[in-house]
């Protein structure tokens, strides 16, 4: 999904690294998402948890996008034109609905619920997100991974997963990324992380062995969740500093409530994160968009689509630099 904000603001990422909780105790910060439209009279509006001033990254997930249900015969659904990305990788998961995605890698796939899509745009990429007219409901998450620096200039790629259901006391998994509750996704990442759908029956409670060198962000999606003494409520995002080797969940709704779980080992890389590209200077930035404006054949077309491509925002009146990591208590 792009970010199709007209005036994008520069973000100065860094890994806030705070003191360890106590012994015995999970720290959990709740993180607020905002309210963006993806563009046009009809926008679909989302609800964005990351990155925002508080935290930047979770590991090293650095953007989430929450959205719907969204009735699209009223609202116009999704329909996001040719647009780039430098230096992450997308992950797509829905709840409902049904998305068409295209890329300048040839992929032609459909996101559906419960099915991992993940598209690599190391060195570059474009691709086209469009909900198909048998969509009614829409609803689901947009997530983006910061690409090591090693690997942030890799080629293209795209890959689908279809995880198996994992039932957990009173809990149903679906690992689409990285390894929880006995159960590990074959799609390869280019950092430690974990990314996994909870569903909780109705005031189930489940405790869930975790990385404890992992930070976490657990995204409620519907009823409420407690995450240790903390209750959290739909669009909210607990984080968890690293410490725990457990997490415990309860769902205090009397219906089914639904989580996405993310973790990863803190990205210690400094980045720049501006519209759809993650570099490392300004300079990067800069050439990006130039680049996708030039029509380079660094992010390749993307055929099938009946539309223009996005233009790239103007860049912001001032340069972009990267924050800087506080040191480690």
């Amino acid at each position: 999904m792009s970010n199709v904000e007209t005036e994008p603001v520069e973000m100065r990422c860094g890994t806030v690294v705070d003191g360890e909780p106590s012994a015995g105790t999970v720290r959990v910060d709740v993180l607020t998402p905002r309210d963006v439209p993806l563009g046009g009279p009809r926008a679909m509006t989302v609800r964005r948890t990351l990155p925002q001033r508080a935290r930047t990254l979770i590991g090293a997930w650095c953007f989430a996008d929450h959205y719907g249900p969204d009735d699209v015969s009223v609202t116009g659904g999704m329909d996001v034109a040719p647009h780039p990305h430098t230096g992450l990788q997308t992950v797509s998961w829905l709840f409902s609905g049904e998305i068409e995605h295209r890329d300048s890698l040839g992929s032609h796939a459909f996101v559906r619920p419960g099915e991992l899509n993940l598209m690599t745009g190391g060195y570059g990429i474009s691709h086209t997100e469009v909900s198909t007219p048998r969509t009614t409901i829409l609803h689901g998450v947009q997530l983006w991974v910061a690409l090591p620096e090693a690997h942030r200039g890799t080629a293209r790629d795209f890959q689908h997963h279809v995880p198996e259901p994992v039932r957990v006391d009173g809990a149903e998994l679906r690992v689409f990324l990285g390894s929880l509750a006995g159960v590990t996704s074959p799609v390869p990442a280019f950092s430690p992380l974990l990314g996994a759908e909870i569903t909780l029956e109705p005031h189930a409670r489940v405790t869930l062995a975790v990385d404890p060198g992992f930070e976490h962000g657990l995204l409620v999606d519907q009823g409420t969740v407690r995450l240790g003494e903390v209750s959290l409520r739909p669009a909210e995002l607990g984080y968890v500093h690293p410490g725990p080797g457990s997490l415990t969940l309860t769902n205090e709704s009397d219906t089914t409530a639904r989580a996405v779980l993310l973790g990863g080992t803190p990205f210690e890389e400094e980045i720049v994160m501006w519209w759809n590209f993650i570099g490392r200077s300004h300079e990067d930035i800069v050439r990006a968009r130039e680049e996708w404006e030039s029509h380079s054949e660094r992010f390749g077309a993307v055929s099938g689509y009946p539309g223009d491509r996005l233009p790239a925002p103007a860049l912001p009146n001032a340069i972009i630099a990267p924050r800087r990591n506080p040191p480690r208590h």
